[in-house]
């Protein structure tokens, strides 16, 4: 049951997500509800997708747990150090610097990064389903973006090298606050020294 409705909600997720693909249709549908009445729509779906996603893995993970393959502890270790510059990546989306400029999306390198470090730890059938979405759908994003006429967003500023510096710093307690809080208390899993 857990793993129907995590995928149910990684259908209804990355659905949403898709409009932003699909520029034409999307601009039918803001003109159809407005800018505002998209946004709105857009983001209740997004977060009835993350929902039903964050509720399935964790009803799958508590009662219908399917192993394909033993991870080494070698992958483990790998994907803890795999997910320091997976933050730094994520926060130099929005405090952009030369390390934006340089990865263009930051945003999806980080997703990508995250969901392949989480595939080498973690051989269930939830997970692989899991991250293998996520990693499969930063890709098509990215192959979407060479495409499209446009950003799809307002421009924020790139500044120089100290923001790269403050998206290092964020990052970096972001990356602990992830680890040491948030995974071992809301995941269930310990990342350092568990």
């Amino acid at each position: 049951m857990g793993l129907l409705v995590m995928i149910l909600g990684l259908v209804l997720f990355f659905g949403v997500h898709s409009l932003t693909t699909q520029r034409e249709l999307r601009a039918r549908l803001v003109t159809a509800m407005g800018d505002g009445g998209y946004k709105i729509a857009y983001s209740l779906l997004s977060a009835a997708g993350l929902a039903l996603i964050v509720w399935g893995f964790a009803h799958y993970r508590a009662t219908g747990w399917i192993d394909v393959w033993t991870p080494p502890t070698a992958f483990k270790h790998i994907t803890v150090a795999l997910m320091l510059p997976a933050v730094i990546m994520v926060v130099a989306s929005y405090v952009r610097g030369r390390i934006y400029q340089a990865l263009k999306h930051p945003l999806l390198s980080g997703i990508k990064l995250w969901a392949a470090a989480h595939l080498l730890a973690n051989g269930d059938l939830g997970s692989i389903i899991l991250f293998g979405s996520f990693l499969g759908w930063a890709v098509f994003d990215r192959i979407t973006l060479k495409h499209r006429a446009d950003a799809g967003g307002p421009p924020i500023p790139v500044g120089g090298p100290s923001n790269d510096l403050i998206a290092i710093a964020v990052g970096v307690v972001a990356y602990l606050a992830l680890g040491f809080a948030f995974h071992p208390v809301v995941i269930g899993v310990p990342v350092f020294g568990g």
